[in-house]
């Protein structure tokens, strides 16, 4: 029974270890706190889904932003940058887009909330595998 037990325990470590949580990065952007979750991490080439939430200074969920997933690879010898864009869908309180990415590599990639005229960006990197 006790080596049931070490099996099982073993089993669900090994379970937990290559469960890859989501990527994740939370980040101000002017007077918002932003999460953004990619459901795959690394990210890969191919389909990523990207969820935005956007909370205000008292901790509201914003829900009445235009949201905009931007996301490019520089130039490099031999091969042009490439750029595209996605705009996000609202479901409940998350901000929601596919992004493609293209090919393996580092990827810029700026979420632009406009809210009131205003546009607020938060920026960071990722590498596709």
């Amino acid at each position: 029974m006790k080596r049931l037990a070490v099996v099982g325990i073993i089993l669900l470590l090994i379970a937990g270890i290559a469960y890859a949580k989501d990527y994740e990065v939370k980040k101000k952007a002017g007077e918002y706190d932003v999460e953004v979750k990619i459901d795959k991490n690394p990210p890969v080439v191919g389909d990523n889904n990207i969820e935005v939430e956007i909370k205000d200074a008292s901790g509201k969920y914003v829900t009445d932003a235009k949201v905009k997933v931007e996301y490019s690879m520089p130039a490099m010898p031999g091969m042009p940058a490439m750029n595209s864009k996605v705009d996000t869908e609202l479901k409940g309180n998350e901000y929601k887009a596919k992004m493609n990415l293209s090919m393996a590599g580092s990827w810029n990639i700026a979420v632009k909330i406009t809210r009131g005229g205003k546009t607020s960006t938060v920026k960071f990197n990722v590498d596709a595998h």
